[in-house]
C-alpha cells in the first residue's frame, strides 16, 4: 500500500480486505475471518447483503445529496416514521445525522437549548457515568467516562459534565447485597449529585443501557433504570440513553430499552442502524422537546452537513426492512443464548475469566488474576491486545480493550457478531476465542 493513510495507530500493518461473504470478511491474500465483533457493533447483517446495497444503489440514481437546508427526501421521511413506530412512548421526532458522537452531541445540545427555549436557562450540567463511552467528539467525549480517552484532552473538556458510579454488580456490589439493593443505591447516586449541583442547574442524565467498549456488555440490574426515571421526573432532568451499540437490534429488542421497561426522552443510536453499508445515526427525542423548540425560536441552532443523507436514509430503512422480514431479532435471541451457553461451557473452569455477561449478541468477558479477589492484569502485560492479535492470527475478529476497572486496569473482551450468524459459526467463534485466550495467557506466564 501507499502508506499515506493516517490510520488509528502508526505502529504496525493491517490486513488489507478485499471481500465479505456472510459473516465473513475476507483479506487480498484469500484469508478468511470470522466477524464476531461486527466491526465495533456494526455490520448487524454482515457484509455481503444484497438487498440493502441495491437499496442503496437505486438511492443513487434518483438522487444522491440535496442539502437539508433547502430540501428533505422521502427516505428521511420515511426513515423517520419507521423508527417513531419502534420508539418507546413518548418519542415522537428523529434527527437524523451521520454516527453515534454526532447523535450524542445532537443530544447534548438539544437538552440545553430546550430548557433555554422553556425558560429554565439555568438548566445546562449533564451527568453522565463513570466507564461510560459516549463518543469521541469533545462534547460527547466530555459526557462519558473512560478516563484513558479522556486523559489527554481533558483541558479541553466542558466542565458541565459530571460522572457518578457505573452499574456493574459483579464487580462492585457489596458482600450479600442483592442485585436490587445494589441497583437502587447506585440509581440514588444520580439524586445525591442532582442536589450537590443545584436540582434547577440540571439538564439531562446520559447513559447506556448496556454499557459496550468501555466495561464489556454490561447490563443495569432490575431496578436500576425504573429509579433513574423516577428520580429525573421528581427533579425535572431529561433522560437521554446512548443505545448507538447496544441498540438496532443487538441485544435482541430494537431498543436496548425495552428489556429495563424505561421511556427515555431521547435516544442515540448508529452503527447497526446502517449495518455498517452508510454512515448514519439518529436523536430520537419526545414530542414535548420538539415542542419546546417548536413553539420558541422554531430552530434548533445545531446541524451536519450530511444530516439526513438520503442514501444513507435509504439505505437504514432497508437494514430495518431486513430485520423484520427475515425476523432477525429472533435470531439474535436464540444465537445469543447459544453463544452464552457455549462462553460459559469453554471458559467456566478457565481460572482467569471472572464474568461473563450479556444479552442477545452482545456479549463480553472479564479477565483477571483471580476470581475470588477479581484483581486485574498488569495493564503493562497488554493481555487485550494480545487476545486481538493471536484471534485475527486464528481468524477471529473480536474486539479486546483495557481499562475495563477504572480506565487504566481490567482486560475484557466484546462479542458482537452480525445478526445472521448460524449455530455452526457460534461453535467456531467461541472455539477460536478459546484458543486465543489460552495463547494469550501463556505468552504472559498464565496458563
Amino acid at each position: 500500500m501507499s502508506g499515506q493513510i493516517f490510520g488509528r495507530h502508526t505502529k504496525g500493518s493491517l490486513p488489507v480486505v478485499a471481500g465479505g461473504d456472510g459473516v465473513w470478511l475476507i483479506d487480498r491474500d484469500g484469508k478468511r475471518y470470522l466477524d464476531g465483533c461486527g466491526g465495533a457493533a456494526i455490520s448487524a447483517l454482515g457484509h455481503s447483503n444484497r438487498a440493502v446495497l441495491e437499496a442503496a444503489k437505486i438511492q443513487l440514481d434518483n438522487i444522491a445529496f440535496a442539502h437539508t437546508g433547502f430540501f428533505t427526501s422521502e427516505p428521511a421521511e420515511q426513515l423517520a416514521t419507521r423508527l417513531v413506530e419502534k420508539a418507546p412512548e413518548g418519542i415522537e421526532k428523529v434527527y437524523l445525522v451521520s454516527g453515534g458522537s454526532e447523535a450524542v452531541e445532537a443530544a447534548i445540545k438539544l437538552s440545553r437549548q430546550y430548557f433555554v427555549e422553556i425558560g429554565q436557562s439555568k438548566r445546562s450540567q449533564i451527568i453522565s457515568r463513570w466507564q461510560s463511552y459516549h463518543g469521541n467528539t469533545l462534547g460527547a467525549l466530555a459526557a462519558g467516562g473512560n478516563k484513558w480517552r479522556r486523559a489527554q484532552f481533558e483541558p479541553l473538556l466542558a466542565t458541565a459534565m459530571h460522572q457518578i458510579d457505573p452499574c456493574h454488580y459483579w464487580r462492585w456490589a457489596k458482600p450479600g447485597e442483592s442485585e436490587f439493593d445494589y441497583g437502587q443505591r447506585m440509581a440514588n447516586q444520580l439524586e445525591a449529585k442532582i442536589l450537590e449541583l443545584g436540582a434547577q442547574t440540571v439538564a439531562a442524565f446520559i447513559a447506556e443501557p448496556v454499557v459496550g467498549a468501555t466495561m464489556g456488555a454490561v447490563g443495569a440490574v432490575e431496578g436500576y433504570f425504573a429509579r433513574i426515571r423516577e428520580i429525573c421526573d421528581q427533579y425535572g432532568v431529561l433522560l437521554i440513553l446512548d443505545e448507538v451499540m447496544c441498540g438496532a437490534g443487538r441485544t435482541g429488542t430494537f431498543f436496548a430499552s425495552e428489556f429495563d421497561a424505561v421511556k427515555p426522552d431521547i435516544i442515540c443510536m448508529a452503527k447497526g442502524l446502517g449495518a455498517g453499508i452508510q454512515p448514519i445515526g439518529a436523536m430520537l427525542c419526545s414530542g414535548e422537546i420538539y415542542d419546546g423548540i417548536a413553539s420558541g425560536s422554531g430552530f434548533f441552532q445545531h446541524g451536519h452537513t450530511y444530516m439526513g443523507h438520503p442514501v444513507a436514509a435509504a439505505t437504514a430503512l432497508a437494514v430495518l426492512k431486513e430485520i423484520d422480514d427475515n425476523d432477525l431479532l429472533s435470531n439474535v435471541i436464540q444465537m445469543g443464548n447459544l453463544l452464552e451457553k457455549g462462553l460459559k461451557n469453554r471458559f467456566e473452569n478457565n481460572p482467569y475469566v471472572g464474568d461473563v455477561r450479556g444479552r442477545g449478541l452482545f456479549y463480553g468477558l472479564e479477565l483477571v488474576v483471580d476470581k475470588k479477589s477479581k484483581s486485574a492484569f498488569d495493564p503493562s502485560l497488554g493481555l487485550n491486545k494480545k487476545i486481538k492479535k493471536n484471534a485475527m492470527d486464528l481468524g477471529l475478529m473480536c474486539y479486546p480493550f483495557g481499562g475495563t476497572i477504572d480506565g487504566k486496569t481490567g482486560d475484557h473482551v466484546l462479542l458482537a457478531p452480525p445478526y445472521i450468524i448460524a449455530s455452526n459459526e457460534i461453535d467456531m467463534l467461541v472455539e477460536r476465542l478459546g484458543e486465543a485466550v489460552d495463547v494469550s495467557l501463556a505468552q504472559i506466564g498464565f496458563s
